[in-house]
């Protein structure tokens, strides 16, 4: 039987007399604490937990030899061992010594087996503290004592309480810096309870320490006899922090189960609740409903099954379900919504705008959203509600969403699971932000879609023709305006039933309160979107003319009126070309800094990847290019 092996410091308890299998025994036993690490740059965070490694006896020796040796090579510490090094393992952590990406350790003591994360404390990485912060009990918030409470101090406050972590251990650090001052440690502490006063805290520890000395780590410091709280080590083993277990059953798919065709059963984790043999579950999306007559694992059948538990269940009749559905209970049901208010934290560069879609996933579930409404941003700071009109990269704000379809979902306050959803890119597939839902918007349950006599077909026969929508898109000036009016009259000659809707004709009626920022140029395009699907319904072809400029909002327009009804004519006009013409004096007044926001001189154009038809627009042959274009309708 492997044993572990002997550590040779005399402190540490060694395992020369336990079985491996003996050991896991006892730790499966214990109590399991997750907490994290945060706070500003440089406040000693993985010097903090390569110290709680070492204190709770879990580093061996030939991993003291490599700390040793790279201690040496990097020369942090000067002679002294640097702790950080355990925990920062990336090569460009170690070159800068910061932590860049969420380190995640395990240990334990007697009394409890804990998983820290060790977060990012530079701003751009907040998205990793989010990451880290999700899954937490508990924060081990650290402050400089030399520096106090900051910004990203109190921004890593804010969003901790923001993702539900209740408990805070207030970790003031470096305290052999100001020489154990007991005054600087009052400061701090009653400086942090002071913006804590209107966070959702339920207790805040604050401990004296120095994670480089060891101060108040595992034992009481002889250097702090003010001090008469607990030890950072003490405080984690004692404190209960676990939040209380969700009653409801919350089980979403995550796939499919059909190895063979005897066997259809549903797979995923038990969020939350408990399921057992002859439970009758709803599939909330359908509502169909079934009992339950096996649970199957990797370890054997279960009679009952738990929160945590991988599970495949298998059902007595055949249900419309798959992946992405949520099965409960049926006295237990989950609500479903297309429309919530939600807490918002920004994570990438571009910049989150009103009415641009993205994919949402929420729970195990996928669908399209957007922004419809960016009611305020919060000022870290002084925790002020501020206007904006887009997100920056760590914005944090409060927003209501609209989605493609409706979603089982609930409030982050009551679930994790069903509260909690991220924002993706459609095309990068980037996560762009992490979400909190607040509330559903009750706008989703009074407002439905009314069914009409008559219908778009029946508006196509009396039209003779199908409704479509011609999406002209290029710069200022390419010729966007000149080919739809032209197209339109020889449609019009054919009998067809038509209509332009024109970029500045437009903006003097539906969209003259937008301008030209690219949150305006983004709802712009949404509303004519949703006008040329309406004309389309009615039968008519639609042809628009607009810069159209992102790429995001001329996909969202394709998926909104579908893909069969769109033609996207890309106009290929040279930025130079267009210049010259420069009709509407534009361009002119751009280049003498009296236009801030001319796509092609100081605002993007994307163009397009795949348009069904290019034009030359530098091409003087209209009729030609007017033939072209009709053939291809």
């Amino acid at each position: 039987m492997a044993r572990f092996k002997k550590n040779t410091r005399p402190e540490v308890l060694t395992h020369t007399t336990t079985t491996v299998a003996q050991w896991l025994e006892q730790q499966e036993s214990q109590d399991l604490l997750r907490f994290i690490t945060c706070g500003s740059v440089d406040d000693g965070k993985s010097t903090l937990i390569g110290r709680l490694l070492w204190e709770s006896q879990q580093i061996f020796d030939d991993q003291l030899n490599v700390l040793q040796t790279d201690s040496k090579h990097h020369g942090t510490q000067g002679s002294d061992i640097d702790f950080a090094l355990l925990v920062d393992g990336l090569t460009a952590e170690r070159e800068q010594g910061i932590t860049i990406d969420v380190a995640y350790r395990f240990f334990s003591t007697p009394r409890r087996r804990f998983i820290v994360a060790d977060t990012p404390g530079h701003e751009q990485y907040t998205r990793n503290m989010i990451t880290g912060a999700s899954t937490a009990d508990v924060a081990v918030l650290l402050v400089n004592a030399r520096q106090g409470v900051v910004t990203q101090t109190r921004r890593h406050a804010y969003l901790a309480s923001l993702v539900g972590v209740r408990h805070i251990i207030l970790a003031i650090n470096k305290m052999d810096l100001v020489a154990y001052d007991a005054q600087v440690f009052d400061t701090v502490r009653s400086a942090f309870h002071t913006l804590a006063e209107s966070l959702a805290f339920e207790s805040i520890t604050a401990i004296p320490l120095s994670a480089l000395k060891g101060d108040n780590i595992t034992t009481r410091s002889a250097q702090t006899p003010w001090y008469l709280g607990p030890t950072l080590i003490a405080c984690l083993e004692t404190i209960d922090a676990h939040p209380a277990a969700e009653s409801r059953t919350v089980f979403p798919v995550q796939w499919v189960n059909r190895p063979n065709s005897d066997f259809r059963g549903f797979s995923g984790t038990l969020a939350s609740g408990q399921l057992a043999i002859g439970d009758e579950v709803r599939v909330t999306a359908s509502g169909q409903t079934a009992k339950i007559t096996r649970m199957v694992t990797a370890d054997g059948d279960l009679g009952t099954a738990n929160a945590g538990d991988a599970i495949t269940v298998v059902l007595d009749r055949e249900v419309d379900a798959s992946r992405g559905d949520v099965l409960a209970c049926v006295d237990q049901p989950l609500e479903m919504t297309d429309q919530f208010e939600a807490d918002l934290v920004w994570m990438t560069d571009e910049p989150g705008l009103t009415g641009r879609t993205y994919e949402i996933k929420l729970a195990n579930q996928w669908a399209g959203s957007s922004i419809t409404n960016l009611k305020y941003c919060i000022n870290v700071n002084t925790q002020a509600q501020e206007s904006c009109r887009e997100l920056k990269l760590n914005d944090i704000a409060v927003a209501n969403l609209a989605l493609s379809k409706p979603l089982v979902f609930d409030t982050y306050g009551q679930s994790r699971t069903l509260g909690g959803f991220i924002l993706v890119d459609k095309y990068t597939h980037a996560t762009v932000a992490a979400g909190m839902i607040r509330h559903n918007l009750r706008r989703a349950q009074n407002v439905h879609r009314q069914a009409l006599s008559i219908c778009r077909q029946d508006r196509e026969r009396l039209n003779g023709h199908q409704g479509k929508v011609i999406w002209f898109t290029g710069l200022s000036g390419s010729g966007k305006s000149t080919i739809a009016n032209a197209l339109e009259k020889e449609l019009h000659a054919q009998g067809k039933r038509t209509y332009i809707l024109d970029g500045d004709n437009v903006r003097q009626g539906l969209n003259k309160d937008l301008g030209f920022t690219d949150a305006d140029r983004v709802e712009n395009i949404r509303r004519v979107a949703e006008v040329a699907k309406l004309m389309m319904d009615a039968g008519l072809i639609v042809m628009t003319a607009f810069i159209s400029p992102f790429r995001a909002e001329r996909e969202m327009a394709r998926e909104l009126i579908g893909e069969i009804n769109f033609i996207e004519v890309f106009v290929d006009t040279p930025l130079d070309v267009c210049e010259q013409r420069d009709p509407k004096g534009l361009y002119k007044k751009a280049r003498n800094g009296k236009l801030p926001n001319m796509t092609g001189i100081n605002s993007p154009y994307e163009v397009p990847v795949s348009p069904q038809f290019k034009v030359d627009g530098t091409n003087k042959e209209l009729n030609k290019v007017i033939s072209n274009l009709l053939d291809a309708i």
